[in-house]
């Protein structure tokens, strides 16, 4: 057996669309500007374009272009389907199983290459994976740390406290949130950052990422908090595997 320290955090969001890739890929653009040997982990993404070529998802290149280190879209893509739909959809018109032990091995194969892994789920908190398994339940194999992405919207309040208390009730910390601006015509704003400051303490806020014209993980790191992404990010966890 392998042992590998899992250091890091494992980055889930109050629903689809809400900015997880950009806040992740801004994290691992701001580790690695600190000196940190650092790259983001998609394990299930579904769907892929055409780019020059070649069939990419968008959020796997953007954690890939966000790493300082030289890492294929296979190492941070291990599972990817073509149909942009709820995995376990697309796995099954692929006629495909999303097979939990190769994302483990995944994650410890590209963890003992980094000091720093974070891990971007898919979707919301609970996206089923099969019939008796969802990225929930990959998250409590990760048992890393979770960093939430609230999106600012109309019913992100209720959203972001159901999603606290889902990953909260598996035994994982919510060590930090992260409010994302995808609304810009949003009503108040600031009064509901502010509720959301209240309902969610004591879990810090890491900060707001404001709706870019363009997603841009240099930018977007400039809106969070070092101190604070790396306290969230502080907590190890080992993980192991059978050597081939």
């Amino acid at each position: 057996m392998t042992n590998v320290a899992l250091r890091g955090c494992f980055v889930t969001g109050t629903d689809t669309g809400v900015g997880k890739t950009l806040v992740s890929a801004a994290m691992v653009h701001l580790l690695c500007r600190n000196g940190h040997r650092a790259a983001g982990l998609k394990p299930v993404a579904a769907g892929l374009e055409l780019v020059d070529g070649e069939w990419v998802n968008e959020d796997v290149l953007m954690l890939q272009e966000a790493s300082s280190l030289d890492l294929s879209r296979k190492d941070i893509g291990p599972c990817q389907f073509q149909r942009a739909c709820a995995p376990h959809i697309a796995a099954m018109e692929e006629g495909r199983a999303i097979h939990r032990p190769s994302l483990i091995e995944a994650a410890v194969s590209l963890g003992s290459r980094v000091d720093r892994l974070v891990v971007e789920g898919v979707g919301g908190f609970c996206v089923p994976f099969g019939d008796d398994w969802s990225s929930a339940d990959l998250a409590v194999d990760f048992d890393l740390p979770v960093v939430m992405v609230v999106g600012l919207r109309l019913g992100c309040l209720n959203h972001a406290i159901l999603t606290k208390e889902a990953v909260e009730r598996r035994g994982l910390r919510l060590t930090g949130w992260v409010a994302s601006v995808i609304d810009p015509g949003m009503a108040y704003p600031r009064e509901n950052t502010a509720a959301l400051k209240k309902w969610l303490s004591p879990v810090p806020c890491l900060g707001v990422v404001p709706n870019l014209a363009a997603p841009c993980a240099a930018l977007a790191s400039t809106y969070l908090i070092p101190d604070a992404v790396g306290f969230a990010l502080g907590h190890s966890r080992q993980l192991s595997r059978e050597v081939q």
